[in-house]
């Protein structure tokens, strides 16, 4: 059996599972960044990058405004990889920049198909606003 087959009619579950596990995964970068061990000020780059994947991953998991969250976190991401880890080469793997670049590529996902199907941003407002 094709496994196309099998999941037919199951994509809205995919894509609900697959923001759930991005938003936490997001959710916990942010996390670590600002109450972990290494927590930095929030006035800081390291901080606010923190109040973003903290802030983000929460609109993920929650299905409110994933759109808007999907920008700014990918924005984040290309920064991050850029002023962090293109001065230790070009190489993902070696400069430690793979988190970031999938992160990026994860969140122009989100940015295109939005919400999905279960969400609280049409329970409170009866459609997407963003």
């Amino acid at each position: 059996m094709c496994i196309k087959k099998y999941l037919k009619g199951k994509e809205d579950l995919l894509y609900g599972i697959f923001k759930v596990i991005v938003g936490l995964m997001f959710f916990l970068h942010g996390w670590g960044k600002l109450f972990g061990a290494k927590a930095a000020p929030l006035m800081s780059l390291f901080g606010a990058a923190g109040v973003i994947e903290f802030s983000v991953g929460i609109m993920l998991v929650l299905g409110l405004w994933s759109r808007l969250g999907a920008l700014i976190a990918g924005l984040e991401m290309l920064v991050a990889y850029f002023y962090m880890h293109i001065p230790g080469g070009f190489n993902p793997l070696a400069n430690g920049g793979e988190a970031s670049l999938l992160f990026f590529a994860t969140f122009l996902i989100v940015l295109y198909h939005g919400n999905g199907k279960w969400n609280l941003e049409k329970a409170f407002f009866k459609k997407e606003t963003f």
